[in-house]
C-alpha cells in the first residue's frame, strides 16, 4: 500500500525524531516568524506606534542586507557584517546600538519559542563608541522667557502648543500622557494616572501652575473627554522649535556623537532640539534643583531606579554649584 502525503510526512519526521510541532515551525521563513514576533510582542509589552514602526522598519532593513536570511546564519561574522553593513547606511552608532539589541531580543525570543535552536548571536558583544545623550531641558530663566513670551496675534495657534507643554513643566509627565489626560483623571488637587509606557500608577499632585492651565481650558470640549488641547507628537515638536526660536531660547548646545570611530561635535541653537520630551525633563531638573529630594520627584515620574535619575541628579548639582558662585559677588 503505498502512504498518501500525510502518512508520508508523519513516518519521515519520526525517522528523523522531529514532531509535528517542530515541524510546523520550521516550514515558516525568518520574516514570517518575526511578523509572529512582532505581532505578540506589541499586544504583550504594549508598545505605542513609535516603536511599532521601528520594529517595522528593522524588517525592511534585514530584507535589505539579506532576502535570503535565517536563523542559522546568525553568528559573530554575520552580525559584524550587519553591522558595518548599518554603520554604511550612516547611522549614529546610538542607533546602531538600539538596531542590534533589537534584533537580539527578537532572536531570544524565536529561540525561546523553539524556532531556533542556535545561541551563537548571544557570543557577538561589539564595543561601540557611545557617549550619553545631552539632556535638553528649560533652566529657570528660560521658562520664565518662554512663559512670558507674548505669541504675535498672527501666531495665536502656539498659544494651546505652549500650555500644553508647560503643563508638561509643571507636572513631568510624558507627551503620551499628556496626550491620554481625561477630565477624569483630575482629582481634587491632584492627578490620578496609569502611564501608557510603563503602566505605572500615579498621583501627581497639582500646583499653582499646573491647577491654572487646567482650569483655562475646564468650560472647553475636547474629544474624548480630553483635559488639554493637545495635538499629533511630530506637529508639536515642530510648533515647540518655532515657539523656542521666536522666545530666544537660543544657547549654543554641543550635541556629541559616534558614527564608527569618528568622534562627531554639532553645536546647535537649544530651540532646533527642543521636544515635547524636554517637559518632562525640565520639571525633573528644576524638581531637583529646588531641592525637592530624588524620591520624591520619582514617585511624581515613575522613574524605578537611580539610574535612569543619576544624569539629572548630574545637572542638578551643576546648577547648584553654579548658584554657590553668586556669594562671591555678595
Amino acid at each position: 500500500m503505498i502512504p498518501n502525503q500525510d502518512q508520508f510526512r508523519e513516518w519521515f519526521n519520526v525517522e528523523i525524531g522531529r514532531t509535528p510541532k517542530e515541524e510546523l515551525k520550521s516550514e515558516k521563513n525568518f520574516f514570517e516568524i518575526y511578523d509572529m514576533f512582532v505581532n505578540e510582542e506589541s499586544i504583550n509589552s504594549q508598545w505605542n506606534f513609535r516603536t511599532l514602526q521601528k520594529m517595522k522598519t528593522q524588517k525592511k532593513v534585514l530584507e535589505e542586507f539579506d532576502h535570503d536570511i535565517s536563523f542559522e546564519k546568525f553568528n559573530e561574522q554575520y552580525l559584524s557584517n550587519y553591522q558595518r553593513y548599518l554603520e554604511g547606511k550612516n547611522h549614529k552608532n546610538s542607533t546602531i546600538s538600539k538596531e542590534l539589541a533589537a534584533l537580539k531580543w527578537f532572536l531570544k525570543w524565536a529561540m525561546k519559542k523553539g524556532y531556533t535552536k542556535s545561541g551563537e548571536f548571544e557570543k557577538f558583544k561589539p564595543k561601540i563608541k557611545n557617549v550619553q545623550k545631552k539632556i535638553i531641558f528649560l533652566n529657570k530663566s528660560e521658562l520664565k522667557r518662554f512663559t512670558e513670551y507674548e505669541i504675535p496675534t498672527d501666531k495665536s495657534y502656539l498659544e494651546k502648543i505652549r500650555d500644553v507643554f508647560l503643563f508638561q513643566c509643571f507636572t513631568g509627565l510624558r507627551y503620551s500622557d499628556v496626550f491620554n489626560l481625561k477630565r477624569s483623571d483630575v482629582k481634587d488637587g491632584y492627578l490620578e494616572i496609569t502611564t501608557l509606557k510603563t503602566a505605572d500608577n500615579l498621583i501627581i499632585e497639582l500646583n499653582s501652575y499646573s491647577r491654572k492651565l487646567l482650569n483655562k481650558y475646564i468650560d472647553v470640549e475636547f474629544e474624548h473627554n480630553k483635559a488639554l488641547p493637545v495635538i499629533s507628537n511630530q506637529k508639536m515638536n515642530d510648533y515647540l522649535k518655532e515657539l523656542a526660536e521666536l522666545a530666544e531660547i537660543d544657547e549654543l548646545v554641543t550635541q556629541t556623537y559616534f558614527k564608527g570611530n569618528e568622534r562627531i561635535e554639532e553645536v546647535l541653537p537649544k530651540y532646533s532640539l527642543m521636544s515635547t520630551h524636554a517637559g518632562r525633563r525640565t520639571f525633573v531638573c528644576n524638581a531637583l534643583s529646588l531641592g525637592i529630594p530624588p524620591q520624591v520627584v520619582m514617585k511624581w515620574t515613575g522613574h524605578s531606579d537611580y539610574k535612569a535619575m543619576k544624569p539629572y541628579i548630574d545637572i542638578a548639582d551643576e546648577i547648584k554649584a553654579t548658584a554657590m558662585e553668586k556669594f562671591d559677588s555678595f
